[in-house]
Order: structure tokens, then sequence, then C-alpha cells
């Protein structure tokens, strides 16, 4: 099943969102049918902080490790675009569409000086379209922040811009950070493409995210997240048990 196919089932698409090959490779052990990469995750494995601080060739190297070892559909978080110009944002693109990436998600925001906020909608759009025409067999989930930011009527706005992206070609709408039924249900039958919510503490459970009409979930950095704060735990006990008997208490308790 090629991957826009798996955003039109009546079940919505659970995709694993990887920073690392070993990552990819659990995920597909684990039975998952799509990957999609994790900025946040990979930009701290690396030492970076969120919001492009590494470089694109680095992205682009554990992009590459990923594709080497699974052969899941990946679709790849390009953040804003990592490019200062709309050229060098479709130069990145091909790159990886030459590695064999299905889709990528671009978003409406930019961090500037540590800071993140929305990109003017009209601005936005035409450069999307751009985007799409520029890169055809790419599978374009475009991510508004509006309520990542809680920007000032943030559901109106959101519709405002899911409309306007879907004008230009948009593929899929991602809204991380929307949690009520009423407004995933509002934007769900509101805007013409399939919706994509984030792992968030109040996201409903997946069969009512189903009846409400969201059509993909990701994770976000929430996985990883998890994993380090379990890592820095272990790393505690040793430290104060003077043993690794915690590294194997799992295997005491078979």
């Amino acid at each position: 099943m090629d991957f826009n196919t798996l955003h039109h089932q009546p079940q919505p698409l659970l995709i694993a969102n990887a920073w690392d090959a070993s990552s990819a490779l659990a995920a597909e052990q684990a039975g998952y049918d799509a990957l999609g990469t994790s900025s946040a995750a990979i930009a701290t494995m690396l030492g970076y902080e969120d919001g492009e601080g590494m470089s694109f060739d680095e992205l682009f190297y554990i992009v590459s490790r990923i594709k080497a070892v699974t052969e899941l559909p990946l679709s790849v978080d390009l953040e804003a675009g990592y490019g200062d110009t709309t050229d060098q944002v479709i130069e990145n693109i091909h790159r990886l569409a030459h590695l064999g990436v299905v889709g990528i998600n671009i978003e409406d925001s930019r961090v500037i000086n540590h800071e993140r906020s929305l990109v003017d909608a009209i601005y936005f759009a035409d450069k999307l379209r751009e985007l799409i025409q520029a890169c055809p067999g790419i599978f374009f989930n475009v991510r508004t922040d509006t309520f990542l930011l809680s920007c000032e009527n943030t559901l109106e706005e959101t519709l405002y811009r899911g409309r306007l992206y879907t004008e230009q070609g948009a593929h899929g709408l991602f809204v991380p950070c929307v949690t009520r039924a009423d407004d995933i249900a509002a934007l769900a039958s509101e805007i013409a493409v399939p919706l994509n919510v984030m792992c968030m503490p109040s996201l409903p459970d997946f069969r009512t995210l189903t009846s409400l009409g969201v059509k993909r979930i990701s994770m976000g950095n929430f996985i990883h997240a998890n994993l380090q704060t379990q890592l820095t735990d272990l790393l505690c006990k040793i430290q104060a048990h003077h043993s690794f008997s915690d590294v194997f208490g799992h295997e005491n308790n078979r």
C-alpha cells in the first residue's frame, strides 16, 4: 500500500517517529506501516536544540542510515525547510526523494533567536505552492503551529490556514497540540485533506480519534524523551547502588 493510500483508510495511520536506525528497526519489528522522523529527537540525539539547530547535511545522514535498514515508507520532518530560499528547500527535498523518502512535514513557523513564531499565511502558502509543484511524488504533510503557539482565535486561524494550504496542493494537515474533541472534529470535517494529530497528555484515545475523523497520528519526540528519562534513571541507579543489578533486574523477575 502506498503512502498516500495509508492516509485514506478507515483506521488512522499510526506513524512511528524514529530518530536513528535502531529506533526505525524497532518500529518495523513492532509492525508499524510507516515511519516519520522526529526533528526534535534527532536534534537532541546530536546535542542541538530543536528548530533547525542542526545542519541539513546532519539530518540527511541520519535519514540515509534509517533508509539503509528499513523499506518502510519514510516521511521526514523538514521543519521550516533548512534553507533561506525556496530553491534551497527544493534542493533539500530532491536530495531526500533521491534516497527514497516518500513524504515530508513542513511547518508554517520559524525559530529565530530561540523563539518560535508563525510565518505570514499568504507568504507561506505561496512558497508551499512552489515547493509542491517542484517536487511531484512527495507527500506534503503541512504543519500549522497555531495550537502549539496558542495564537488568537486558534481554531478559526487553523481553519483559515488549513484551507489556504489545501488550495495550494497540501496533501495533509498536521496540527500539533490540538486535543479538544470539538476542535479535532471541526478540523477533520472542514479541511479537505487528511488530518494529522500528535501525541499529547490529553489527546483522546485512538478509537475516539477515529470517530472524530483523524487520519494520521504522530508521536513527536515523546517516545525518545521517555526513553531518555529511563536512561538517566538507570545511570543514576548504577551510580547510587555501586552495582549493575538494576541493569539486569528484569531478568531476575522472570
